[in-house]
């Protein structure tokens, strides 16, 4: 699927997404990152949805956003509730979305001027 930008914003948006693939402004990704609007992050630890543990949300967290959006791959899998309890002690939104849909979401957020971490898997 490939996104359509309306406008050039100097910030990181999601231009495309495929099997085994997403696209941050045109830059090709086969691997499961977070991205931010002014970073992405290739070395995230995460892989595999069966994979996350509370290491892999602490990292999210010390990015200080609004909102996370974890992207759990081609179906929607929601983390057991422990994994992600660091972020809701520090009141920071947490969303969770198939990987598809995590994109749209994150660029309409960050289109908005939100602080919005979207963490994606592939797998």
């Amino acid at each position: 699927m490939k996104f359509q930008l309306q406008k050039s914003t100097g910030q990181n948006l999601f231009t495309g997404y495929g099997s085994g693939y997403l696209t941050v402004n045109y830059v090709r990704y086969e691997r499961s990152l977070v991205v931010t609007p002014e970073r992405v992050i290739e070395d995230w630890p995460a892989a595999v949805f069966d994979e996350l543990n509370v290491s892999h949300f602490e990292f999210l967290r010390v990015l200080n956003p609004e909102i996370v959006l974890l992207g759990s791959g081609s179906t929607l899998r929601f983390p057991r509730p422990d994994l992600s309890r660091c972020l809701a002690e520090v009141r920071i939104g947490f969303e969770v979305m198939d990987t598809t849909a995590a994109c749209r979401t994150y660029n309409i957020l960050a289109g908005e001027g939100r602080n919005v971490v979207a963490a994606v898997l592939l797998a």
